[in-house]
């Protein structure tokens, strides 16, 4: 099994995009992440760029990694100095990590109108600044920028770039698409040229999204003889991304027969790819091949029964193989294969001509028709479930409620609700203040139940969406369309969705808080419940 040397510059390339700023904690947890994963290299940043970057090559010092190496990156010296005098090369040297990268033009009109030399210059400033670097670093790597559109324009020039690169000794001569605009019937035909010239060099490819093909791209290059991918973790890097990791690497050891990971670790990778997402304060991409929450949900009738009796009927490789797993979805499309599934992971074990399935399904598909998304809200779904099957209990009756919101000149809005409800025999009847009116309403409804029910407390409302649904209606456009409200709320132990729907976004609000706190009663009791029966059973043993 060939090895593949996989090359993450998620800290470097990946915050050149949009949106994505890390600081130097964010780095560091990052790089630990990844180490775990069983990445070999791990670009830090340019420590002369900027004071993240020298602080970070600073700390890392302090921490031990069983896998990859930190990689200090920068560019060949200024056309103007002398190596030894170069502030770049200086900083390269000062990082102190046992690999670098330097990148250097290898397309004519590079050298010509942005750096502003000659193309001889520009081969000696190659050859120089790896010369000079050689004799103090463990591992040496080149990046040949824009080298796929250099080779386009002018072959030649192109190849004598490589040359220099590797006549200094560079270990890896990485061929980037910085431009994003190549396709994978050229790099294959360009990487097997390379490798005629240059049949010694080691080489590697660094891919741009531009043209939605680095994942292709960098698997195209493998194939042709590559030995180094680099990319980042979800994708991330400046415009359209870089290669994408968590595509590129389950292709390579599940589809084509490399080894890119320590045994047993790819199965991280959906962890990881989460783990980054969240640091950059970034949401997760659903459908993202592999490692999305999607990756592996079924929706339509006809592929949840099919994967249920094999799930390679619908699934190109084992969720668990990289951290994932199946999902089974329920919307208007579900039949009565997406009823059973989720009715067991509930815990009811139901026939499929059972009543209490086909009632369920005709629920669900009304409900859904109009507007309410339980792929989305499984808590409200698990309720509804319960509720049909007999098991949940009518915790509250809210008998009505007010929300009124004022604003006075300079000051900020005021919003007030009150609520009627009924608890057992027990009307209560109470008003709050919160910021906004959903945060109003949440108030008061807490503070009229929290006396019956303490472990409210305990809640916290995380997050809500609102989404407008047009309508051919046109009584019911633009302010008078339907809206549907998802509500995450969460406790110490778990997070969880609920939905409400309606023409009114405070009533929509309102469906979603009160399936929140019911949810979390309902679970209340389901624990206390298995807690029951487990010391029944040790007081009987």
């Amino acid at each position: 099994m060939s090895k593949i040397f996989i090359y993450d510059t998620t800290l470097r390339d990946g915050t050149q995009a949009e949106d994505v700023n890390f600081s130097l904690e964010d780095k560091i947890r990052i790089a630990q992440k990844l180490d775990e994963l069983g990445f070999d290299y791990i670009e830090g940043g340019w420590p002369s760029s900027n004071l993240t970057d020298n602080r970070f090559f600073q700390e890392v010092q302090n921490y031990s990694f069983k896998q990859a190496k930190i990689v200090a990156f920068g560019s060949t010296h200024h056309p103007n100095k002398l190596p030894e005098n170069d502030p770049n090369l200086q900083g390269l040297l000062k990082a102190k990590t046992k690999a670098i990268t330097i990148f250097g033009k290898t397309w004519d009109i590079h050298v010509t109108d942005a750096l502003k030399t000659t193309l001889e210059h520009n081969l000696e400033l190659i050859a120089n600044s790896l010369n000079f670097l050689r004799p103090n670093i463990l591992e040496l790597f080149f990046d040949a920028e824009h080298f796929f559109d250099g080779f386009k324009q002018n072959r030649e020039y192109a190849l004598a770039c490589l040359q220099k690169a590797y006549e200094a000794k560079a270990d890896v001569l990485v061929l980037c698409d910085t431009n994003g605009g190549t396709t994978p019937f050229e790099v294959k035909e360009i990487v097997e040229e390379v490798r005629k010239r240059l049949p010694k060099a080691k080489l590697g490819i660094h891919a741009h999204n531009d043209s939605e093909l680095a994942v292709a791209n960098s698997l195209a290059a493998v194939q042709a003889g590559a030995i180094q991918v680099q990319g980042t973790i979800n994708g991330y890097g400046e415009r359209c991304g870089n290669a994408n990791l968590c595509s590129i690497i389950p292709n390579l050891e599940l589809k084509l027969g490399y080894q890119c990971l320590p045994t047993g670790k790819l199965k991280l990778l959906t962890s990881v790819s989460l783990f980054v997402s969240e640091v950059a304060n970034l949401p997760s991409f659903h459908r993202q091949p592999f490692v999305g929450k999607s990756a592996f949900a079924h929706k339509g009738g006809v592929h949840v029964s099919a994967v249920r009796k094999n799930p390679k009927t619908y699934e190109h490789i084992q969720p668990e193989a990289v951290g994932n797993k199946q999902r089974i979805l329920l919307s208007d499309l579900a039949g009565q294969s997406n009823i059973l599934f989720k009715a067991r992971q509930y815990g009811f074990y139901l026939d499929k001509n059972d009543p209490f399935v086909l009632e369920l399904l005709a629920t669900l598909k009304k409900l859904e028709s109009q507007g309410y998304e339980y792929t989305a809200a499984e808590a409200s779904f698990e309720l509804l479930l319960n509720k049909i099957m007999g098991r949940a209990r009518n915790y509250f009756t809210l008998e009505n409620y007010r929300v009124l919101e004022t604003k006075r000149k300079q000051e900020q809005p005021l919003s007030e609700a009150t609520v009627m409800l009924r608890v057992g025999g027990m009307l209560e009847h109470t008003a709050a203040t919160g910021k906004g009116p959903v945060n109003a309403l949440d108030n008061a409804l807490r503070k009229a139940l929290e006396r019956f029910y303490p472990q409210l407390k305990e809640v916290h409302l995380l997050d809500f969406k609102v989404r407008v649904f047009s309508s051919l209606d046109q009584e019911s456009k633009g302010t008078a369309s339907k809206v549907r409200v998802l509500i995450e709320s969460g406790d110490a132990k778990q997070t969880w969705t609920t939905v409400g729907v309606s023409f009114n976004i405070i009533d929509a609000c309102r469906q979603a808080l009160e399936d929140s706190i019911n949810y979390k009663l309902f679970k209340t009791d389901q624990e206390k419940l298995t807690r029951a029966l487990t010391e029944n059973a040790s007081s009987k043993t």
